[in-house]
């Protein structure tokens, strides 16, 4: 009975920790269409791509320029912000890369870095994850070790904001704070700095990564908008696992 009793303790101690043990979501990802350059969400192997970085998208390309107007499943403006998107939009129309963060090789900003048009490596501790696009060389960093932005950091805006998290289950709840106000939700839609971001990230099935982004900015928008990305995970076999170096130097003297 004793040593029934014992391993009856054991075997809900491995299972309460299998519960609380989180995934590892390390790896290198490509988006899944229709955001993604790679429709088939399957990337060209490293090695038959030639020397060097990828080719530098030019004004953005892939966007639109506005001239269709806004669809129904972009962010709802407020009227300030809506007329902003209006003068971006005339400027794009009219080939002006004025606004174009790209082609200043500028980083993409939250929440825009999550819809990267290239691939995106995941590096995974305990305390702390970093996702690294290889548009640009963007990054950022989401701490789990329960720390919270301090006013100097909320003083001090950046393209990737302060990101803090925790895990729910095998579910990654991640904030994301203190984000500058040049940068755009999606496609071109400005924001205030008032905006955040929260994201609930996790496996869909295996090697399909999925983040539901909810952006809430009470300045710029009439409501919150939500949106999800899927992710494939690249491996070895098909030797599309290694991100190539896209350094965009010139782009540092347009920060301001």
């Amino acid at each position: 009975m004793k040593l029934y009793k014992t391993l009856l303790i054991l075997g809900s101690a491995a299972a309460l920790g299998a519960q609380t043990t989180p995934p590892d979501f390390s790896g290198v990802f490509y988006p899944i269409a229709p955001f993604g350059r790679f429709r088939d969400a399957t990337p060209p192997a490293a090695a038959n791509r030639p020397p060097g970085p990828p080719p530098r998208p030019t004004a953005s390309a892939p966007l639109s320029d506005g001239s269709r107007g806004r669809t129904p499943d972009e962010p709802s403006l407020s009227p300030e912000y809506l007329a902003k998107w209006e003068t971006i939009s005339k400027t794009r129309i009219a080939g002006s890369s004025e606004y174009d963060l790209t082609a200043k090789c500028l980083p993409p900003g939250m929440p825009a870095m999550m819809s990267m048009a290239y691939g995106m490596e995941v590096m995974q501790t305990k305390d702390k994850i970093t996702f690294f696009s290889e548009l640009n060389d963007a990054l950022r960093r989401v701490y789990l070790d329960g720390r919270k932005p301090s006013q100097k950091v909320l003083d001090d805006p950046t393209y990737a904001g302060y990101s803090t998290g925790h895990w729910e289950g095998d579910t990654l709840v991640v904030d994301t704070v203190a984000l500058r106000d040049n940068t755009f939700i999606e496609g071109f839609t400005p924001h205030s700095g008032a905006m955040t971001v929260h994201e609930r990230i996790r496996f869909k099935e295996p090697g399909l990564l999925e983040d539901a982004i909810t952006v809430t900015d009470p300045k710029a928008l009439t409501e919150p908008w939500q949106t999800v990305k899927t992710y494939r995970k690249a491996s070895p076999e098909k030797g599309n696992d290694e991100l190539r170096e896209f350094a965009c130097a010139e782009g540092l003297g347009e920060a301001k």
